[in-house]
């Protein structure tokens, strides 16, 4: 009996103590559960943002944009790969580091051009601190990235030797032929020129990695783990020609010195597509020094002054009212309209219609347009309305201002107003406006969209290529398009541009000469220019010149300051067309080309002074020419057949040297 007591003492002991195990058992199952639960139910983000995003981060890797060229391929804009140095202490073994360290700053010292010192107290510091993501050196390109990671420990890679990179783009402008106002920039923030205007295209796609802290300030990438890889932007092929560039570069630029003037701009378009064949903007920094910093061609709307009177008088050609047998009598070259004086700056008589263009005559432009519209000013105005010339041009190419135009609805608006119109005032226009209606006219009535892109690329694909776009199908009759044709012909071989006249090239343009801020107090300002179209019977450019406040003492009429940078750039152009161009076009003294030159001579380029090396064997010349400090550009192999710039011609260090070897 005794004994079976106990025996049930002890099993109630066993089961109370199961029952116990067990009721602890099913608590901490019911709190494991609890806690599934709860953890289902918490926000993710929060947890993460209490323990991962502490410890790791998400970073961007950026995409490198594309290469921006020129229309022959050359590169006008570049990303190039900037390498940055960290080191991590603390997976360089205490041996390795011992064994070698003289050796690496034996190197570093050689490399950098410091004491080797310099290096071992710095190393050794960071060494004893286990530094994680110590800064050694940033900005190397990729000769001395390629020379640093092989010297001793850093060869050992980024497991044993520490050695992290980190990869950085930089843009580059790749060529000193077009300035930084022309190509321009896009910081994230600010958007100019090419490089803004194709950004979209130029812009790749980022990536991302994993960054893990080492310390409160400090991030060491990981890049074994969630790396995507950004994906490198397009390449766009711009329509600027790198040789029409060069050769408008050089002339605008002598002109501005000559004439001590503010700034100055050039626009060549090609007549039968549209494109911009080059753009140059230069602005003077100090006496005698300019830059091309700020894109006057399209950003600053001015006066045209007499460049307008084309605009004027092609509407009233196009209306029937002016044909050749119209003539007008201006005078004395005095006129009073509506109580506002109106001169001209020579002569008079009876002028024919060519004769008003030829001769620049503000009362004969003034007298015809508000003879046949000063009761209808609104027909006048539609013309204008017709030819885009209210509109703010549709380009890619940020910052182009819109153009303005007194109309009678303007509290500016007075009887006096369709006079000024007529000779290009109480109106405002940028340059690539006037040059687009220029075009126009050398396109025999066809008014094309400015193009500034020839191709997009990827990868060796194009994806897009352009195409001439129509603003204006026909902007006037044939007969009117023919009748100013040839008025603007006359003006260079007869009128007020006859100083650039050359019969080896027929060219048609206008001179402008525009007084600007005449209301202010002081001596006068003037705007000089040019617009026109060569050769006028075929026409294969439109070229606009324009030179601002020139120095008044040395000159200021278009036909002086900016009708010979238009012939220069025209003759020294139209080199690559059919037609045959006599060098004295091209050059202010005649030059003897066909006298051959002992091939193997020895080059003596004097005060800057492009020597003849026609006739002579280019791999001798050309290599001369380098070391001299020019950039050659060659075709071919063998005798130089062609040259440019010519004999004689003053050159700098900047300018590029063309050479056809055959």
């Amino acid at each position: 009996m005794a004994v079976q007591n106990e025996f049930e003492k002890k099993r109630s002991r066993t089961l109370r103590w199961g029952y116990l195990f067990a009721g602890f058992a099913f608590i901490l199952f019911v709190v494991f559960l609890g806690r599934i639960l709860f953890l289902q139910n918490t926000n993710v983000q929060e947890i993460k943002d209490d323990y991962i995003n502490k410890n790791y981060r998400e970073a961007t890797l950026n995409a490198a944009r594309g290469n921006l060229y020129a229309s022959d391929g050359s590169i006008l804009a570049t990303t190039v790969m900037r390498y940055d140095v960290y080191l991590d202490f603390k997976v360089i073994k205490d041996t390795v580091y011992n064994n070698n360290i003289g050796a690496l700053t034996d190197s570093l010292s050689k490399m950098f051009g410091k004491p080797r010192s310099y290096f071992r107290d710095r190393l050794d510091q960071q060494k004893k601190a286990k530094n994680q993501y110590y800064s050694l050196v940033k900005g190397l390109d990729f000769d001395q990235y390629d020379r640093i990671r092989n010297f001793p420990i850093f060869k050992k890679g980024k497991n044993k030797g520490g050695f992290i990179i980190d990869r950085n783009f930089k843009r580059e402008l790749a060529t000193t032929q077009i300035g930084a106002g022309t190509i321009g920039m896009d910081n994230g923030i600010t958007k100019s020129g090419l490089e803004g205007a194709f950004s979209k295209y130029l812009t790749g796609t980022n990536g991302t990695r994993l960054e893990q802290r080492v310390n409160s300030s400090q991030w060491k990438p990981i890049d074994y783990w969630k790396v995507k890889e950004p994906i490198d932007g397009q390449d766009v092929y711009t329509t600027i020609d790198l040789r029409i560039q060069d050769i408008a570069h050089s002339a605008l630029e002598k002109q501005l010195i000559k004439f001590d003037a503010d700034h100055g701009c050039v626009l060549v378009m090609e007549v039968e597509t549209g494109k911009v064949k080059a753009m140059v903007n230069l602005r003077r920094t100090e006496p005698g020094i300019y830059v091309d910093a700020y894109n006057y061609a399209l950003k600053d709307a001015t006066e045209p002054g007499s460049t307008f009177k084309t605009v004027s008088l092609l509407a009233a050609m196009d209306d029937g009212f002016i044909d050749e047998e119209t003539k007008v009598d201006v005078g004395n070259g005095i006129w009073t309209y509506a109580k506002q004086k109106i001169t001209d700056g020579h002569g008079g008589g009876i002028y024919e219609i060519s004769d008003v263009l030829a001769k620049s005559s503000n009362v004969g432009s003034a007298k015809l347009i508000t003879k046949f519209y000063a009761d209808k000013p609104k027909v006048f105005l539609d013309h204008l309305r017709r030819w885009k010339m209210f509109d703010k041009m549709d380009i890619e190419i940020p910052g182009i201002t819109k153009p303005y135009i007194v109309t009678p609805q303007d509290k500016r608006w007075n009887a006096a107003t369709l006079a000024s119109l007529a000779y290009g005032y109480s109106s405002r226009f940028n340059l690539l406006q006037m040059t687009t209606f220029y075009n126009g006219i050398a396109n025999k009535g066809k008014m094309l969209k400015p193009l500034f892109i020839e191709k997009i690329m990827k990868d060796g694909k194009v994806l897009y290529e352009a195409k001439p776009q129509v603003m204006v199908g026909k902007m006037a009759s044939t007969k009117a398009i023919e009748l100013m044709t040839s008025s603007l012909t006359k003006a260079v071989e007869k009128g007020t541009a006859k100083s650039i006249f050359t019969p080896n090239l027929k060219m048609a343009g206008k001179t402008g000469t525009a007084r600007f801020e005449y209301w202010k107090a002081g001596p006068p300002k003037y705007q000089a220019s040019f617009a026109g179209f060569y050769p006028s019977d075929h026409p294969k450019y439109t070229c606009i010149v324009m030179v601002n406040q020139p120095d008044n003492s040395k000159g200021f009429y278009g036909a002086t300051v900016s009708a010979p940078v238009f012939k220069e750039i025209a003759g020294k152009t139209f080199l690559k067309t059919p037609q045959n161009v006599e060098q004295e076009m091209l050059v202010d003294k005649k030059v003897d080309l066909s006298k051959m030159i002992e091939p193997n001579a020895t080059l003596a380029i004097n005060e800057n002074q492009m020597p003849n090396v026609v006739g002579m064997i280019g791999k001798n010349i050309i290599p001369q020419l380098e070391n001299a400090g020019y950039r050659v550009d060659f075709k071919g192999v063998g005798r130089i057949k062609e040259q440019f710039p010519l004999e004689g011609t003053i050159i700098n260090k900047n300018q590029k040297i063309y050479l056809q070897l055959q």
